[in-house]
C-alpha cells in the first residue's frame, strides 16, 4: 500500500513540474511572432517588362482606289502572292479616261502636224531672205557697172565722142539698175516680215504642242489611277474584294476603299502594348524575348526598334488625345519589336507576348520582394515617445512620413530597416543600401508582413507548410 502510494506522489510530483515548465514557456512566448526569414544574398539579377500585341511587318501598305467610285474588271494575284514594285495587281474600270486620253493624243498629233508646217514655213522664209539678199548684193554690183559706164560717156559726150541719144541710154541704163536695187531691197525686208510671222506661228504652234503633250501626261496619269500597282517588293497579306465590286476612293478605314494590302516581311515585327507604368524603363536597342500563341515551345530574339510617344487607352485603343472617354482609364503605349525569325514561319497578325530585359545587374544584393513593406515614421518610434509628439503639428507630419524598408532579425527581434532599392525582377527586388550580405531578414507571411511591429520578439519557423490532402469517398 505504502508502494503504491509512493507512485502516485511521484505521478503528481513530475505533472506538477511539467505544467510549471509548461506555464513558464507560454508566458515566455507570450507576444512573440512565428516568422518565415531568409538571407540577404548577390545573385544575378533582369528586369523584365512583359507586354502583349500581335504580329506585324515592319512595312505595309493599304492599297486603295485613287479614282472612282468604279467596279474592279480584274484582279491578277491573290492572297499569299510575292509582288516586285511597280507589278500591275487590279484594274478598274477605265472607259471614259482612257477615251479621254485617246482623244488628247489625237489633239497632240494634229499639234505636232501644225508645228511641223510651221517649222517648214519658216524654213521656206529663210531660203526666200537669202535669195532676195543675193539678188541685193547683184543689183548693187550691176549698179556700181552702170555708175562706170555713165560716167565714162558722160566724158565722152563732154569731149563730142559719143551722140546725145548714146549718152541718154546709158543714163536711163543707170536709172534702171538704181530702180532694181531699190525693189531687191523692199523685197528683202518684205521677205524677213515674212520670216518673222512664220516664225510667230512656230512659237505658237510649239506653245500648242507643249499644252497637249501636258494634257497627254494629265490624262496618262488618270488612266494610270484606275490600275493598282504594287509600290513595294512584298506579299499580298489581306485581298478583301472580289472582280465586280465597287471601291470607292478617299474614305479612311473603310472595306470599300481597300483593294488590297502589300506587306514587306523582310522585316517582321512584335508590335505590342506597353503599359504606362513600366514603359520610362523600355529604352531603343533592348533585347527582348518574343513567344507566338501559334508557335508554342518556341522564343525569338529581337530588339526594340521604336517607342511610341502617345498613349493608347487601353478600353478603345485609340490614341487618349482623341479619345472622348475618362482621363483616369488605364493607358498603354506602342513598342515594336523587329524580329530575328523566318518569313515563312508567321503571318501578319498572330498574337504574341514580348519580354523586354529593360536592365541586368550581376552579383547584387537582392530580397524577395514581399519582403518589403510600409511603414510611417512614427509607427517605428517608442510610445513614450509619440505621446510628446502628439501635440506638434511639425513632428506629426514627420511622423506620417512613409518608409520603405524589411524587418532584420537582431537578437531574436525584428528592427525595421530602411532600404533603397533598385532594379526588380521577377520575385527579388535590388538592394542599393540598408542591408549587408547575409542579414537575416523577414520574408513571410504576408500577414505577418503587414501587422509586425517594430522591435517585436519573433520566432523564425522556415518549415514548409504541411499539404493537405483529401480523400475522395468511393
Amino acid at each position: 500500500m505504502k508502494k503504491k502510494w509512493r507512485v502516485l506522489l511521484l505521478v503528481g510530483l513530475f505533472v506538477l513540474i511539467a505544467g510549471g515548465v509548461l506555464a513558464s514557456i507560454k508566458i515566455s512566448e507570450r507576444g512573440v511572432v512565428t516568422v518565415q526569414t531568409g538571407k540577404v544574398l548577390p545573385t544575378d539579377l533582369t528586369a523584365i517588362v512583359t507586354a502583349s500585341g500581335e504580329i506585324k511587318p515592319r512595312n505595309y501598305i493599304n492599297i486603295g482606289a485613287a479614282q472612282g467610285p468604279a467596279p474592279i474588271t480584274a484582279i491578277y494575284v491573290k492572297e499569299g502572292d510575292h509582288v516586285k514594285k511597280g507589278q500591275v495587281l487590279a484594274t478598274l474600270a477605265n472607259v471614259q479616261p482612257a477615251a479621254d486620253l485617246r482623244a488628247q493624243q489625237a489633239n497632240l498629233s494634229a499639234a505636232l502636224a501644225d508645228s511641223a508646217a510651221s517649222e517648214a514655213a519658216v524654213k521656206s522664209a529663210d531660203d526666200n531672205v537669202a535669195v532676195s539678199q543675193a539678188q541685193v548684193e547683184h543689183d548693187r554690183a550691176d549698179l556700181e557697172q552702170k555708175k562706170v559706164d555713165l560716167k565714162r560717156s558722160q566724158e565722152l559726150f563732154d569731149s563730142k565722142l559719143i551722140a546725145p541719144q548714146d549718152f541718154e541710154a546709158k543714163k536711163a541704163l543707170y536709172d534702171l539698175a538704181v530702180a532694181t536695187l531699190d525693189a531687191s531691197q523692199k523685197k528683202v525686208s518684205q521677205a524677213i516680215s515674212q520670216r518673222a510671222q512664220y516664225a510667230a506661228q512656230l512659237g505658237s504652234t510649239q506653245k500648242k504642242v507643249a499644252q497637249a503633250q501636258a494634257q497627254v501626261a494629265r490624262f496618262q496619269n488618270v488612266l494610270s489611277q484606275f490600275q493598282a500597282v504594287a509600290p513595294l517588293d512584298g506579299v499580298v497579306t489581306n485581298l478583301p474584294v472580289r472582280v465586280g465590286e465597287t471601291v470607292v476612293p478617299g474614305i479612311q478605314s473603310s472595306t470599300a476603299s481597300t483593294i488590297m494590302t502589300i506587306a514587306d516581311m523582310s522585316v517582321i515585327t512584335a508590335e505590342v502594348n506597353v503599359d504606362e507604368t513600366d514603359i520610362v524603363s523600355v529604352k531603343m536597342d533592348q533585347s527582348a524575348d518574343v513567344t507566338v500563341d501559334a508557335i508554342p515551345d518556341r522564343t525569338f530574339k529581337g530588339r526594340v526598334i521604336e517607342i511610341g510617344d502617345t498613349a493608347i487607352v487601353r478600353s478603345t485603343g485609340v490614341a487618349a488625345s482623341q479619345s472622348t472617354t475618362s482621363s483616369q482609364e488605364a493607358k498603354d503605349f506602342k513598342v515594336v519589336v523587329a524580329l530575328d525569325i523566318p518569313e515563312n514561319l508567321v503571318r501578319p497578325g498572330l498574337s504574341c507576348t514580348a519580354k523586354i530585359v529593360t536592365a541586368t545587374r550581376s552579383h547584387t544584393l537582392a530580397i524577395p520582394i514581399q519582403a518589403l513593406t510600409i511603414r510611417q515614421r512614427g509607427q517605428l518610434t517608442p510610445p513614450n515617445r509619440r505621446r510628446q509628439t502628439a501635440t506638434d503639428p511639425a513632428a506629426q507630419k514627420v511622423a506620417k512620413e512613409e518608409l520603405q524598408g524589411v524587418f532584420v532579425i537582431n537578437n531574436g527581434k525584428a528592427e525595421f530597416q530602411q532600404v533603397k532599392t533598385g532594379i526588380t525582377g521577377a520575385t527579388e527586388v535590388e538592394v542599393v543600401s540598408g542591408l549587408k550580405d547575409g542579414d537575416q531578414i523577414v520574408t513571410g507571411s504576408y500577414e505577418v508582413i503587414r501587422t509586425l511591429r517594430n522591435d517585436a520578439k519573433v520566432k523564425v519557423d522556415n518549415k514548409a507548410p504541411a499539404v493537405q490532402t483529401s480523400t475522395a469517398n468511393g
